[in-house]
């Protein structure tokens, strides 16, 4: 690899293990076996590898959520139903924690930043969509091209229930959602609006 490669990696690296705020050009330097001139060479200011760095590290845990190999392909003969797929989906998800935890804990600083740095928040404005529309595409089966509306606000949810799945490991995780929880739950909620829409249509 080049120095730019070299650089990405060695910044994906301390953010991992220092977190955004404490990693300095220096470390980036030294996890890298790069110099300081390549950062501005290279990215233009250390804020912007660490942000394209951010990305690529959640770029690759999203990989979790995907299926591949063998399952891939039994997944295209066979789709499954939504709610199995949405169970298998966050199966992965969760059964990774331990190995994640780092990324989880990185997700969390970065949001905490965004209001007081613009750039951080305009770098993510556009994979922010494209990870709604993977969330949608692998945990509920929706496919964002031929339905993009529906994908749209399925990805939002998913989102926002990945969020504070999120939190609710870091905090508790003896306490936390499995995915069996989390998939009875969108049952109850599916139930309470059938059970809803019912009421609204008895005669009286």
């Amino acid at each position: 690899m080049g120095h730019r490669e070299d650089l990405l990696e060695g910044a994906k690296r301390c953010l991992l293990e220092k977190g955004y705020a404490r990693t300095t050009a220096r470390d980036i330097v030294a996890a890298s076996g790069t110099n300081l001139a390549s950062i501005g060479y290279h990215y233009g200011s250390k804020e912007a590898l660490l942000n394209l760095a951010f990305l690529k590290v959640t770029e690759e845990w999203g990989d979790v959520l995907t299926k591949d190999g063998e399952a891939a392909e039994v997944a295209e003969n066979a789709p499954a139903a939504p709610l199995d797929q949405f169970r298998e989906t966050w199966e992965r998800v969760i059964g990774s924690y331990e190995q994640t935890r780092a990324v989880w804990q990185l997700q969390m600083e970065v949001i905490s930043r965004i209001d007081s740095d613009p750039e951080l928040q305009k770098a993510l404005a556009g994979p922010q969509q494209e990870g709604r529309n993977g969330l949608a595409e692998n945990m509920l089966g929706i496919d964002p091209e031929a339905e993009p509306e529906k994908a749209r606000v399925a990805g939002l949810f998913c989102q926002a229930l990945l969020a504070g799945v999120m939190v609710q490991w870091l905090m508790d995780s003896d306490s936390a959602p499995s995915a069996q929880d989390l998939t009875d739950g969108l049952k109850a909620v599916l139930a309470g609006r059938a059970d809803a829409a019912a009421a609204g249509n008895t005669p009286h």
